[in-house]
């Protein structure tokens, strides 16, 4: 078995330090290592999207991505988009839109969103079809989840994040 190593990085604002087996995925090192278990793990394949973070502001998958390949990179998970207990712009909007129901593809659709809004703070509902496209909801049907979306856009853009 490969010998465990030692890396940094910052996750939800925060520097750690992970010691990891250089196979591990980031989302086990997020969930085993640090105990933030908002980030799920739905399929192991990359094609649910429950597992999704951001990186350097982008989001991720992070089931597909080696713990040790965040090196030095600023992770936020579903834990670290609230602040000083104040659901983000966009958690609120899932909230009330009814944009979630059972809550397990939440986590992944509201920070694959948020990579959205930092690039694209207009979109339109296709815009945002497309960009979520690779997250899996079983349970809502997607329209609660758009409206989500552009509800969290508006906000956003109005400058209403508290």
């Amino acid at each position: 078995m490969p010998a465990a190593r030692r890396f940094e990085l910052i996750v939800n604002g925060e520097p750690r330090s992970l010691e990891v087996e250089p196979r591990t995925l980031l989302v086990h090192a997020l969930r085993d290592g640090l105990g933030l278990t908002g980030t799920h793990v739905g399929c192991d394949t990359s094609q649910c999207g429950a597992c999704t973070v951001l990186v350097d502001g982008r989001a991720m998958k992070s089931c597909t991505m080696l713990a040790v390949q965040a090196e030095d990179a600023d992770v936020t998970t579903i834990e670290g988009l609230a602040k000083d207990g104040v659901l983000h712009p966009i958690q609120r909007a899932f909230v009330e839109h009814h944009g979630l129901q059972c809550g397990f593809c939440t986590p992944g659709m509201i920070l694959t969103a948020s990579d959205l809004l930092t690039r694209e703070p207009d979109p339109d509902d296709a815009t945002i079809r497309r960009a979520i496209r690779g997250n899996f909801c079983r349970c809502t049907g997607y329209q609660s989840i758009v409206d989500s979306v552009r509800e969290a856009a508006t906000t956003l853009r109005e400058g209403n994040a508290a």
